[in-house]
């Protein structure tokens, strides 16, 4: 009872600390405890982190690797001086992907001679396995739609823009694109035709640039420059696009007519 009152009175009083034997002095500079010295470190670390590592190359980006096998695929076809010489140094080139997932290359059908040339995008499955253009159902409308004006493959000849088959009939991607357009316009210039129609909004755009929807751009003549002369040239619907829109059908009907048209004017002029 005694201590409870003596600390209940130093708590009235104000006392808030314990006041020892020995005085503190509470503003004095406490140095912080020097820490034990360090075990030396192994020679082969210190090497290690002293070293200044040598500068990698710089790597390769894809832009500047597609832009090399565009170069390569130029010059390749600029050496081509008949068709027969463009398809056999299409089988020896390397610089597209493609052709490592392709059966074999699909470089064209028809008559070379032909006063109309048709290019389409890329080659199917059915197109991969037999080496030729427009062979499977897609072709076989575009049969048809030849035989409505009076032609076959006697009197036109069929390419595509890319001449390898794409994985799983997948759209070529732009580089692939690329890479092959240097090859199918020496393929153009070397067949010579009189019309050229282009059968499909990518071939459309791949040739000639145009950015225009294949609906838009269709049924409408414009000029190819080959280096040599000017082609008269059309967009059409492409024949598959036709077999899952046959509504369309009356719109490539028209379009053919005026191939027929054309060529019955000796396919010269621009339209």
């Amino acid at each position: 009872m005694a201590l409870r009152a003596v600390m209940s009175w130093y708590e009235a009083i104000g006392v808030d600390a314990v006041v020892l034997q020995d005085p503190i002095d509470r503003f004095a500079v406490v140095e912080p405890p020097i820490a034990p010295p360090r075990a030396a470190e192994p020679a082969r670390e210190m090497r290690r982190r002293d070293a200044v590592p040598a500068a990698p190359a710089p790597p390769t980006t894809p832009a500047q690797s597609s832009g090399d096998e565009v170069m390569h695929a130029r010059a390749e076809a600029a050496r081509a001086e008949t068709l027969e010489d463009l398809a056999g140094i299409l089988r020896a080139f390397e610089g597209c992907p493609l052709k490592q997932t392709a059966r074999q290359l699909v470089f064209s059908d028809g008559n070379p001679a032909g006063r109309l040339m048709l290019v389409g995008e890329a080659p199917g499955r059915e197109e991969d396995a037999q080496g030729k253009p427009f062979v499977g159902r897609s072709g076989q409308l575009l049969d048809r739609m030849l035989a409505a004006i009076g032609l076959d493959r006697s009197t036109a000849y069929i390419a595509n823009v890319v001449p390898w088959r794409p994985p799983g009939n997948r759209t070529p991607s732009p580089t692939e694109t690329e890479i092959c357009k240097p090859f199918i316009a020496r393929q153009i210039e070397l067949a010579d035709p009189d019309v050229l129609v282009f059968l499909g909004g990518a071939a459309a755009k791949a040739i000639t640039g145009t950015t225009e929807g294949i609906l838009r751009a269709r049924g409408k003549w414009s000029s190819y420059f080959t280096g040599k002369r000017e082609i008269p040239c059309m967009a059409t619907l492409h024949p598959a696009y036709l077999l899952r829109q046959p509504a369309q059908k009356r719109l490539a009907w028209r379009d053919f007519l005026s191939i027929h048209e054309r060529l019955g004017k000796g396919g010269t002029g621009d339209g």
